[in-house]
C-alpha cells in the first residue's frame, strides 16, 4: 500500500508541476502582451508628439509668410 501512496504522491506532484508550468506560461504571455502594448502606446505617444510639433511648425511658418505678405503689401501701397 505504501508504494500505491508513493505513486499517487508522485502523480499528484507531476500534476501540480504541470499546472504551475501552464499557469506560468499564461502569466509570461500576459506579461509579454502587456509589455508589447506598453511599447505600442509609447510609440503612439511619440508619433503624436512628432505630429504636434510638425503642425506647430507649419502654423508658425504660415504666420511668418502671412506677416511678410502684409509687410510687402504695405510697402507697395506707400
Amino acid at each position: 500500500m505504501s508504494s500505491d501512496i508513493r505513486r499517487l504522491t508522485a502523480a499528484s506532484a507531476l500534476a501540480v508541476a504541470a499546472a504551475l508550468m501552464t499557469a506560468s506560461c499564461g502569466l509570461a504571455g500576459t506579461a509579454a502582451s502587456t509589455a508589447a502594448n506598453g511599447a505600442s502606446e509609447v510609440q503612439q505617444a511619440e508619433q503624436a508628439k512628432s505630429t504636434e510639433d510638425r503642425v506647430k511648425q507649419q502654423v508658425q511658418d504660415a504666420a511668418r509668410a502671412a506677416a511678410q505678405q502684409r509687410d510687402q503689401a504695405e510697402q507697395a501701397a506707400q
